[in-house]
């Protein structure tokens, strides 16, 4: 079985503490790296503690399938679901269950990237898809042939932080006209065009931040990431779906994510609805980064919710 290395991994452990009994939630399950850690620490062993029970969501069917496996071979109860985490709080209540630990890994599996069927990366040529569940929705492709130069041009700067937007962006409405950009590798040749001659210069591939601000878009990333912060919020003031002291921890890999979430979790704690476990966020140290290159983007912040 293909797997994927978690980041952070001791830092999210620790600042999670599950305990054994506790109902730990997944977010972003991917292949299960996180999980399998959550299984083994919420099973509880002793016949007096009540067992664990771990809870996956991902959007990605075959990613799932494999973290629900791995986890059920620790014996932990699982149950897995295959849809955005946004449906996490009216899954857990439908259940009569309420969360103790919650974790989002809002990075995507290097499975995905390592697929060229995916679209994801530029490494190899492929479709441009992108899409964490290929049965519905806009691909990649879909919004290179259709959005304008100025929603182009906004996409890439905004979500790719990319300052060649422009020149992107009108690079592909021209060369548009004339054949379709369906392939990973025909929109890199673009970017790079744009780039012209500093691209030489960067330090990344050209094509980095664009196909990032598309990953975004076409999975509506920053819009569940908000719908998420507002779930928890509702879940611990009413205490639907969090039990009181439930522990939240995001990893992020963008600074529109880890803006999002240090201004939220600063929000709660200013109302005394969470205690902030980090002030600053934990990042990985050069042993992880060079083990795991993923890892160097990576923002872990995490809170206690405490409550209305």
């Amino acid at each position: 079985m293909t797997t994927h290395t978690p980041v952070l991994p001791n830092d999210t452990l620790a600042l999670l503490a599950a305990r054994p009994g506790e109902v730990a939630v997944d977010l972003t399950a991917g292949r299960g790296g996180h999980a399998v850690m959550l299984a083994e620490a919420v099973r509880g062993e002793l016949s007096d503690v009540p067992a664990g029970r771990v809870i996956l969501f991902d959007r990605d069917p075959a990613n799932l399938e494999a973290a629900r496996a791995r986890v059920e071979e620790t014996g932990t109860a699982c149950d897995a679901h295959a849809e955005s985490f946004v449906a996490a709080g009216q899954r857990l209540e439908a259940q009569g269950l309420r969360a103790d630990v919650v974790l989002a890994d809002l990075g995507f599996s290097s499975t995905q990237m390592d697929d060229p069927d995916r679209g994801f990366s530029f490494r190899s040529d492929g479709p441009l898809d992108m899409r964490f569940d290929r049965s519905s929705g806009a691909t990649a492709a879909d919004l290179v042939a259709t959005f304008d130069e100025d929603e182009l041009t906004d996409l890439i700067r905004h979500c790719g932080e990319d300052p060649f937007a422009r020149k992107i962006a009108r690079k592909v409405v021209q060369t548009r006209d004339a054949q379709p950009i369906d392939t990973t590798a025909k929109l890199a040749g673009l970017v790079v065009e744009a780039y012209g001659a500093r691209a030489r210069a960067s330090r990344m591939h050209p094509a980095t931040r664009t196909f990032m601000a598309l990953r975004i878009a076409v999975n509506e990333e920053l819009e569940a990431l908000r719908m998420l912060l507002e779930s928890i919020e509702t879940g611990a003031v009413r205490g639907s779906w969090l039990n009181a002291g439930a522990r939240i921890a995001i990893i992020s890999f963008h600074s529109l994510e880890d803006r999002m979430v240090k201004h939220a979790f600063a929000d709660w704690a200013r109302r005394d609805l969470a205690t902030r476990l980090t002030k600053k966020p934990l990042m990985a140290g050069a042993s992880e980064v060079e083990a795991n290159p993923r890892s160097r983007s990576a923002r872990l912040r995490a809170v206690r919710m405490t409550g209305p």
